[in-house]
């Protein structure tokens, strides 16, 4: 099994920045695919980042087009710990940010969530 826990998020102004974490335990996570979403009030959970396993030691990246260019994605093996950092946020990304974490190459579903981490934006 693997725990996660999100962590790092806040109230920024509109232009700030925040960095993510998701802290993996249980296992390690260096050929699991690790994803992050988030859910604003009223609205569907939707997909944000992800690092994805391509095998050995390399990982692909995709972004949804509203956080492209702003958001990047990174993992530390070492600490089985993935970040998402934010820079330029916009009032439009306030919402509740998960990490999930599915099993590379094998999981079609990301099957593990973390708690949530609440991100806020002020204009």
């Amino acid at each position: 099994q693997v725990q996660l826990v999100a962590s790092g998020g806040g109230l920024v102004q509109a232009g700030g920045s925040l960095r993510l974490s998701c802290a993996a335990s249980g296992r390690t996570i260096s050929s699991y695919d690790v994803g992050w979403f988030r859910q604003a009030p009223g609205k569907e959970r939707e997909f944000i980042a992800a690092t994805t396993w391509n095998g050995g030691n390399t990982y692909l990246s995709n972004f949804a087009n509203s956080v492209k260019g702003r958001f990047t994605i990174s993992r530390d093996n070492a600490k089985n710990t993935v970040y998402l950092q934010m820079n330029s946020l916009r009032t439009e990304d306030t919402a509740v940010y998960y990490c999930a974490a599915r099993r590379g190459a094998t999981d079609p579903n990301y099957g593990y969530w973390g708690q949530g981490t609440q991100v806020t934006v002020s204009a």
